[in-house]
């Protein structure tokens, strides 16, 4: 089958630093390693749509917006494949037959899925696409016999669960599908970014991220307000780095290469956390060191957005190329499963001329 790696976003807004961190910064290292067999990247606008139905026009403006990002991030439609979900209908169809082997238990344990319920208070009130959307994330992976899965550690109970759903399908029918494995990001602190508010989780939907379209003025004023220490009110006094966005943030981004040229003080984070925790580094000046970073690591992106931005019509050109070959592949998968299943009727002259026989 060769080493496949799949990977992709909700399309509901811009992609922010938690994306980046994520995997967005990884999927870019191994596209341009070429360690791979094929690399696909997608826009999960199906999925966004089981909590956004009321509101299609929001996946509607934002599919060319992540476009944008991925390639401004330095994604190449030469070294993967970008496509679109929903033009793939064989995911429908693969996600129908791999809900016949997960039960409503099963599902309901996920604790990716309790977490996003609670956030968009649905206990009462559970959309049946939003509840499935596990088993529509498993046929996105398996419909490409993806091998490798490079995101964040929130996702891991979703891989556990896509694995066992191979495994079902493999034991109950024949061998089809691989069972894919998980690639976290190599810095553990990037695993789960918090907002610049200091909660768990940078999101959207939560107003507390940093977009990587944000001009340099953008991200120096939520930089500015991000939350620190509440305990360390004067300069003088002892910091704590734990729980301190600033520092967080530091420890997914910064290089000794950026206190050489910013904050020549100090050698690297390590002294800089040394420092603080004893008392005369003042929030502001960690928080600019930080803007320094963070645009620095920006503004390359900034300059090939803005070069995309101006041919909007080949962006479209380039992801229905993308979807029209994920289709392609999706659909050898799909020919696949329905011979495993039997079910593959016009194809399978051992049961015409059984029923011939029969009826003879």
């Amino acid at each position: 089958m060769g080493k496949i790696i799949l990977t992709g976003d909700r399309p509901t807004g811009k992609l922010h630093l938690g994306h980046y961190v994520g995997s967005l910064r990884r999927r870019v290292q191994l596209q341009n390693a070429g360690d791979f067999d094929r690399m696909f990247v997608f826009m999960a606008d199906v999925q966004a749509l089981t909590d956004n139905a009321d509101n299609p026009e929001k996946i509607r403006q934002n599919i060319v917006e992540v476009a944008l990002d991925y390639l401004a991030a330095g994604l190449d439609p030469k070294l993967c494949t970008l496509y679109i979900q929903s033009q793939i209908p064989e995911l429908a169809e693969l996600t129908t037959y791999l809900m016949n082997l997960v039960t409503v238990s099963r599902v309901q344990r996920n604790p990716t899925v309790k977490t996003e319920i609670k956030m968009r208070n649905f206990e009462a009130n559970i959309p049946l696409g939003f509840f499935c959307y596990p088993v529509s994330q498993a046929a996105d992976i398996l419909a490409f016999n993806a091998t490798t899965i490079p995101v964040g550690e929130d996702q891991e109970p979703m891989i556990e669960l896509t694995r066992e759903l191979a495994r079902r399908f493999n034991q109950t029918y024949g061998e089809v599908f691989a069972e894919p494995e998980i690639m976290l990001p190599e810095n553990a602190t990037a695993r789960r970014l918090p907002g610049t508010d200091g909660k768990e989780k940078m999101s959207k939907s939560l107003g507390n991220c940093i977009y990587l379209s944000d001009d340099a003025d953008t991200v120096w004023t939520k930089v500015k307000s991000m939350y620190t220490d509440p305990t360390h009110l004067n300069v003088s006094d002892p910091g704590h780095v734990e729980g301190n966005a600033v520092f967080t943030y530091l420890d997914a981004f910064a290089t000794d290469q950026d206190f050489a040229d910013f904050w020549p003080e100090f050698k690297n984070l390590d002294e800089l956390k040394a420092a603080y925790t004893q008392g005369g580094i003042g929030d502001m000046k960690c928080k600019k060191l930080l803007n320094s970073v963070i645009n620095r690591m920006l503004e390359p992106m900034r300059m090939r957005r803005r070069t995309f931005e101006q041919d909007i019509p080949e962006i479209f050109n380039m992801l229905k190329q993308g979807s029209d070959a994920a289709r392609e592949t999706a659909a050898q998968t799909m020919e696949a499963v329905k011979r495993a299943m039997q079910i593959d009727y016009f194809n399978d002259a051992a049961l015409i001329q059984q029923q011939t026989e029969k009826f003879k």
